[in-house]
């Protein structure tokens, strides 16, 4: 019988499924000052790590459907490359209400894994330069680091390039 993960103490959907996968990774919290203008730019202000090894989770509704975009802090969303690279017509940011009601996180803290309910996952092909990225845990002043391998494994994403510097 498997054992099933407890959520511990600090932990988020995000890190308890990194746990029960078995994936290794690495927390990093700092303290989050709600007055900074970028979610993102904090954090890797914060962990003293490039903005390009940082990515955030960013949901938009391509033709109807929300669908979760991973990208580098440092840049912005090309919706229209993310349209494309599902299949779709058009992108539009999604709702903020509707992205935090979807995944179960709030907004600056949405993470790409353990949602509450899973979304299509497009991860910017700039990830695979690195060894390790961080995105959030799930927590406004919580990432982890994990290979984007692994992210794109557990999050079944595709890698396309819907980045832009």
């Amino acid at each position: 019988m498997a054992k099933k993960a407890k959520k511990q103490s600090g932990g988020t959907p995000a890190t308890v499924a990194l746990t029960e996968a078995g994936v290794p990774f690495t927390v990093h919290a700092y303290e989050h000052d709600p007055s900074h203008p970028s979610y993102g730019e904090e954090a890797a202000e914060a962990m003293g790590l490039s903005p390009e090894r940082v990515f955030k989770t960013l949901v938009a509704d391509v033709d109807g459907a929300l669908v979760v975009a991973v990208v580098p802090v440092a840049g912005s969303l090309d919706l229209k490359a993310l349209a494309t690279a599902v299949g779709g017509k058009r992108a539009v940011m999604a709702d903020p209400a509707a992205a935090e009601r979807t995944t179960g996180y709030v907004r600056g803290g949405i993470s790409p894994l353990g949602q509450r309910r899973k979304l299509r996952t497009v991860l910017d092909s700039s990830a695979s330069g690195h060894a390790t990225i961080c995105v959030s845990a799930g927590r406004r002043g919580m990432e982890v680091e994990v290979s984007p391998a692994d992210l794109a494994k557990l999050t079944e994403a595709v890698s396309a390039p819907v980045g832009r510097s």
